[in-house]
Parts: C-alpha cells; structure tokens; sequence
C-alpha cells in the first residue's frame, strides 16, 4: 500500500501545490522570494526534528559537497520562483520546466559522455519541439497584447523573453545538480531524507540578501483582506493563508516523491511525475482560464509524448508481462 499512497501524496500535495502558487502570483507576481524561503524554512525544521536528531545526527555525506549542491538548489528555486515576476504564465513556466530530460541528455553527453539510442534522440527531439511550439506562440501572445502601445509592449516582451532565459538557466543548472547528487550518491550511497533537509537547510542564510523583498511582501500580505479558515475558523489575511497551504503542499509533495524513490522503480516515479504535472496543467487552464491555443495543446501533447517515449514505457511494462506470465507457468 505504501506506494499507492505515496502517488496519492504526490497528486494531492503537487497538484494542490501548484493551485495556490498561482493563487498568490496571480495577485503578487514578484512573491517568489517569500515563497521559496517559507518552503525551505518549513522544510529544514523539520528535517532537524526528525532527520538531523537536532543536529545530534552527522551527515553521511560531507557539508563540503552539499555546498556545492545547496548552492545550485538555491539559485534554481530563487530564479524558477522570479521567473513568475517576468511575463511568465503559469503553464508555459511547468511546459518549459518539463524540458529537464532535454538538459539532463545534454549534460549528460557533455560531462558524463554518455550515449543514447536513436528511439531516445528522437524522445528528447519531440520534447524540443514542443516545448519551441509553446514558447514561440507564448511570444506571440505577449508580443500583440491588446491595450498596450508599442513601446509598452516591446518591454512586455524584453521582459518575457528575460524570463524565458531564466527559465532555461534553471533548467541547465537543475540539470548539473542532478549529475552532481547522482555522483554523490553513487560514492556515498543513497541518502534522500539526508540530501532533503541540507538541501533546504544550507541556503536559509542566503535569503539575508533578499530581506527587503521578502519585508515588502510581508506587508503585503499583511493588507491583504481577511479570510475564515473553514473548519478551525481562524481569521487571517487571505494571502497568508494561500502561502501556508502552498508550503504545506510542497512538503506533501515532496515527501510522496521520497517515498516514491524508496519504495518504486525510477521508471515509475517518472511516469507518476509526468502525468502530475500534465493533470497541473490541466488544471491551471481549465480552472484559471489561461489563454492556451490548439498550438499550444500540440506542443503539451510533444512534451508529453516525448516523455514517455523516453522512459520507454511499454518495454518495460512488456518485460513485467513476459515476467509474469512466465511465473505463472512456473506455478
């Protein structure tokens, strides 16, 4: 039961997650900051609870590698979460996102000179071109918005196509990690739990030079009108409440992966991943009605497509039907 409930986890705490992200950037584009640093603040305390024994407990794995990795997991979260502040809609920023494979292959052929099948070349080039599909009709979008002159919208623009360069810098650098945690790991052994909480732990001192943002958001959120809580009926400023539910539905989501990871294959956890993130998408459009073309669908459909051609699901689950069938001989 334990991984059915972790794929419960994952589709409710991410899903969720995502709902009340853009809750609050719908009405405070620039609030990534205080989002990410309550995420990691909620996140690190309770790994020193529960995984560092109070700090009784010492790493298996050096502090000296976790800076470097905390590091590169600090400007990922810090220049995803901004990306938002930067004519970034939502479902274009999970659609580009979703290129991880593309980087990671990249990384992969340059750093580790590793070697692909041409059915994998040709995953990662339907991923490309779907990704290209949505990012050049979002441009269009941006580029013919009603009501703005043209030098507002040419900013417009500028300012969008800066987003459009953070997001694939957080997507080459989150790509590096992943090369540098999959090295760790293999010389350290596996120590998720570990990783998770140094990983949010480390940076919290890095948000001294985002201070004033996150004060100018706190103030904000502090104006904003006030909300009953159902159930507990506790009044609070509505933006509060949307960010304590966004940062418990990470730690949800979160979690569910980890187990995931302990519990499943990492096909599986890839496909689960995946298709989270097609029912987000989903979600953001039909339920905050973002403007999404047929183009649009076409490239979420190569994203998606490509994803799972790279996964190589129905080998796979080929292999674990002649498995099973020989079993039952057997029997």
């Amino acid at each position: 039961m334990r991984p059915a409930f972790a794929v419960g986890l994952v589709f409710a705490g991410c899903c969720s997650n995502v709902i009340f992200l853009e809750l609050l950037a719908r009405t405070h584009p620039g609030c990534g900051n205080i989002v990410t640093f309550a995420q990691f603040l909620f996140i690190a305390v309770e790994g020193f609870l529960f995984e560092a024994d109070l700090g009784r407990k010492p790493p298996a794995i050096p502090i000296r590698y976790y800076a470097i990795m905390v590091t590169m997991f600090f400007t990922v979260s810090v220049v995803n979460n901004y990306a938002l502040n930067l004519n970034i809609a939502m479902p274009l920023h999970m659609i580009f996102r979703s290129g991880s494979l593309i980087a990671n292959m990249i990384l992969g052929i340059i750093i580790l000179k590793k070697r692909y099948s041409v059915f994998k070349y040709t995953s990662i080039a339907l991923v490309s071109a779907g990704i290209f599909i949505c990012t050049f009709m979002s441009a269009k979008q941006v580029t013919v918005q009603s009501g703005l002159s043209d030098k507002d919208g040419f900013q417009a623009f500028a300012w969008w196509l800066l987003g459009i360069v953070a997001l694939t810098f957080a997507l080459l650098m989150s790509a590096r990690m992943g090369i540098f945690q999959e090295t760790l790991y293999r010389q350290f052994g596996k120590h998720s739990k570990e990783a998770l909480f140094y990983n949010h732990a480390l940076p919290l001192p890095g948000f001294i030079f985002l201070a004033s943002d996150i004060y100018d958001h706190v103030v904000l959120f502090n104006k904003s009108e006030l909300y009953q809580v159902p159930v507990i009926g506790v009044t609070m400023p509505i933006m509060w409440f949307y960010l304590l539910m966004n940062v418990v539905t990470q730690y949800v989501c979160i979690r569910g992966v980890f187990i995931l990871t302990t519990e499943c294959a990492s096909l599986t956890v890839t496909l689960v991943v995946t298709l989270r993130k097609f029912v987000s998408l989903i979600f953001s459009i039909l339920y905050f009605q973002n403007q999404f073309t047929r183009w649009h669908w076409l490239g979420t459909l190569f994203v998606f497509i490509g994803t799972i051609m790279y996964t190589e699901v129905w080998k796979n689950l080929g292999t674990t039907k002649s498995q099973l069938q020989k079993d039952d001989k057997k029997d």
